[in-house]
């Protein structure tokens, strides 16, 4: 039996409106009454997702945990109490946001609490405003975070052949960072060995879980090293067509139709 299921949220669990629906909260609940731990793995800060940990019956509970900022950060939701923490330093960040006023992108850098945005159009501010507490910045560099813990930092463009093209240019300067893609929109930058299936890894030999007890669930590049470092993949319907092969499932219904409680109820509930 599966004993850990490590879940995107964005457009993985959470449908296009940010909410959980109904099939996705009832197979949650029921599989958590077994003793299986439901573990949020997101791109984004515990602080953003405290809404869709209220939807599931697991904000603010004990001996429940999320991996958040691409396993940058792994919490106890109880008090939202940091277990581990590896960001990037402050000259790399630096660099990163130099880089990006030079592309017609839009920048996020996270914090713990907080993701400072530049360049954000209205459909950017449209997709923040349901998912993240930010801020708007207009700063020729990040000396105003000096002395702050910074998560991550990212490029946004819906043109992902131009944020590859990006990438691709500054590869000199990412080598000893953790890349990724993800919603596609956005170009992600970690702490060099700082992902999902890391963060997956960890909490689960901190449980005492076996890898082969875990199951992972995503839909882009940022889920890809979870989907391969659980005993079980799983892709959602609407999971980026370069990662099927990568999947050992695809679930039938996508993130607004329930995909995730279709993996639960098949292989935890099974129904």
């Amino acid at each position: 039996m599966y004993k850990l299921i490590a879940c995107d949220l964005d457009e993985t669990l959470i449908d296009d409106d940010a909410h959980v629906c109904q099939r996705n909260i009832d197979a949650i609940k029921a599989a958590t009454k077994l003793g299986v731990k439901f573990v949020p793995a997101t791109g984004r800060g515990y602080r953003a997702i405290e809404k869709t940990l209220a939807e599931i019956g697991l904000k603010d509970k004990a001996n429940e945990y999320v991996i958040s900022f691409n396993g940058g950060c792994i919490t106890e939701n109880k008090d939202n109490r940091i277990m581990k923490f590896q960001g990037l330093d402050f000259a790399k960040a630096d660099e990163l946001y130099r880089l990006g006023l030079k592309c017609n992108v839009c920048i996020h850098v996270y914090t713990k609490d907080m993701v400072y945005v530049y360049n954000a159009d209205e459909d950017e501010i449209k997709y923040l405003k349901l998912r993240h507490v930010y801020k708007i910045i207009d700063e020729p560099n990040l000396d105003f975070l000096k002395g702050q813990d910074i998560a991550k930092v990212l490029y946004g463009s819906t043109d992902m052949p131009y944020l590859e093209k990006i990438a691709s240019e500054i590869s000199n300067t990412t080598k000893d960072l953790d890349v990724s893609y993800s919603s596609n929109r956005y170009l992600e930058f970690n702490h060099q060995g700082v992902n999902k299936g890391e963060g997956l890894l960890w909490l689960a030999d901190k449980l005492g879980i076996k890898p082969e007890e875990t199951m992972a669930l995503g839909d882009n590049f940022n889920d890809l090293s979870m989907i391969e470092a659980a005993g079980l993949g799983v892709g959602v319907a609407n999971v980026n067509p370069k990662m099927k092969d990568d999947c050992d499932y695809i679930t039938k219904a996508d993130n607004n139709q329930g995909g995730v409680g279709e993996a639960i109820e098949k292989f935890v509930l099974e129904k």
